[in-house]
């Protein structure tokens, strides 16, 4: 296939009862599994939609079950983790695949063991497992806006099951992945690119004023200088009882600028890639891959 409809989710905690200051928190200990399954509830009617609009490949957004609840240590949300392979949410959005025939990028809290990952599971449109990405850099730190304790919640990638940048057979071709953090370091995407990723997804949870500066920017490089189609996802609105602004700014872009959203659902971006464009030449005329010097880099 030369062209495909390709979907992202733009939207943010959905649960009604989350408290309206930090004090209260505690009080969700007993809610956890109702906040889950009303935040994939959410999801599984955007899936529907996005469906209904053609798409063929949806990617969620960071960590989509859950408010992002790294902005302070809270050993409550811990026991949101979840088996990746057989958890309520995979379980669940593996049917929702089936049936609507999807391909889905689903980026959730998994628990292995005694470890937990930031962990985007793969599930192509017949319901089974394509394989999973872990988050490979675990940001810890603060900006002008607030803080972001990601280490007290999971650890890098181990690079199990399948190597820490794996790219995956799909119904629509190969995808890659690289959540949030990952998407500043170089050589993450091509890496990704060299092993045959045609979209590489990025879901994430940002903010701060040199966050959404970039986050117009990085993606249009690496999407240029690797010539691949990059989908970023980021939160937009609030969330209680943090009350922390995330920009949104989902977009597609490919290795020619930035793809036209034509979705009609306002949590919903929907482009058309034409990935034969990949095998076509760059319309500037460079070669990149013909022309790099491997002797030059580190």
């Amino acid at each position: 296939m030369s062209t495909i409809r390709a979907a992202l989710t733009e939207t943010c905690n959905v649960y009604p009862g989350m408290p309206l200051s930090l004090d209260e928190l505690p009080r969700l200990a007993g809610e956890l599994e109702n906040i889950r399954r009303c935040n994939v509830a959410h999801h599984v009617e955007l899936i529907a939609e996005a469906r209904r609009q053609g798409a063929r490949i949806i990617g969620l957004g960071e960590l989509f079950v859950a408010p992002y609840f790294a902005l302070r240590c809270d050993e409550l949300w811990r026991g949101m983790a979840e088996d990746a392979d057989s958890g309520p949410t995979v379980t669940e959005l593996a049917a929702v695949a089936r049936r609507h025939g999807i391909v889905i990028v689903a980026p959730i809290y998994e628990s292995a063991g005694s470890e937990r990952f930031n962990t985007a599971v793969v599930l192509d449109a017949d319901g089974t497992i394509a394989g999973r990405y872990r988050k490979c850099h675990i940001p810890q730190g603060a900006n002008e806006q607030n803080r972001f304790d990601e280490r007290f919640y999971y650890r890098a990638s181990d690079g199990k099951p399948s190597g820490f940048l794996p790219v995956f057979d799909t119904a629509v071709g190969k995808i890659g992945v690289s959540i949030c953090y990952d998407r500043h370091f170089e050589g993450v995407v091509g890496a990704l690119a060299r092993c045959g990723a045609r979209i590489v997804f990025s879901p994430a949870v940002t903010f701060g004023a040199k966050s959404e500066r970039l986050w117009q920017l990085e993606f249009e490089v690496d999407a240029a200088r690797h010539r691949v189609f990059v989908a970023g996802s980021n939160r937009r609105g609030t969330e209680q009882p943090w009350n922390q602004r995330y920009f949104g700014g989902s977009h597609f872009v490919g290795p020619d600028g930035r793809c036209a959203d034509i979705s009609t659902h306002r949590d919903l971006v929907i482009a058309d890639l034409d990935l034969g464009s990949l095998q076509r030449p760059d319309p500037a005329g460079w070669d990149l891959r013909r022309d790099v010097r491997p002797e030059l880099s580190g």
